[in-house]
């Protein structure tokens, strides 16, 4: 197995592609290695230096800490997302959770459809995600996952593409606000 290493935007956060699935649940972020009962999980958030890990549909997208360098670390998750597919493990996150939005409002509703068809695939090739978490007095509050929580270009990222975007299609969207 050969596993292909992208850059992302943010120079802390490197993107992982095993070419095989890597979460049939859609997109998980952990930061925290208490609690977590997966194997490869808890051995990538052992690394000295990293602080999260993201995992996506076809990707792991690794937050390391600025005083770290790539070379130091890049080879250890390398080997152990070899060693964990070559035990036969099919996906990482095989659990099929959907997010219940039957109680949202018509608005956040669309707002949701058009994060999903048209900004989450941008985001999701830089290695990370965005969620929705709220709609009130005309302003979206989102969540920044995986390599885009914590890089430079975000914020650009937030006010000039997903606030443009949402702005053009939502009258009622005013401003974009990351949580």
């Amino acid at each position: 197995m050969f596993v292909q290493t992208e850059i992302t935007p943010n120079p802390n956060s490197l993107k992982f592609l095993p070419g095989k699935v890597v979460s049939n649940q859609g997109s998980f972020e952990v930061t925290k290695k208490e609690g977590i009962d997966n194997e490869l999980v808890k051995d990538l958030l052992s690394i000295h230096g990293v602080e999260g890990i993201f995992l996506g549909k076809d990707f792991i997208s690794i937050n390391k800490e600025d005083k770290i360098s790539w070379d130091e670390i890049k080879h250890i998750v390398i080997s152990l997302i070899n060693d964990f597919y070559s035990k036969g493990k099919e996906c990482v996150i095989d659990n099929e959770l959907k997010e219940n939005n039957e109680n949202l409002q018509e608005i956040e509703k669309k707002i949701i459809k058009i994060l999903d068809e048209k900004i989450r695939p941008a985001v999701a090739k830089d290695g990370g995600d965005i969620r929705f978490k709220e709609f009130r007095d005309g302003i979206v509050k989102v969540q920044l996952q995986g390599s885009c929580s914590g890089c430079p270009s975000s914020t650009m990222t937030l006010k000039q593409g997903v606030q443009n975007l949402l702005c053009h299609y939502l009258p009622e969207v005013k401003k974009v606000e990351a949580i």
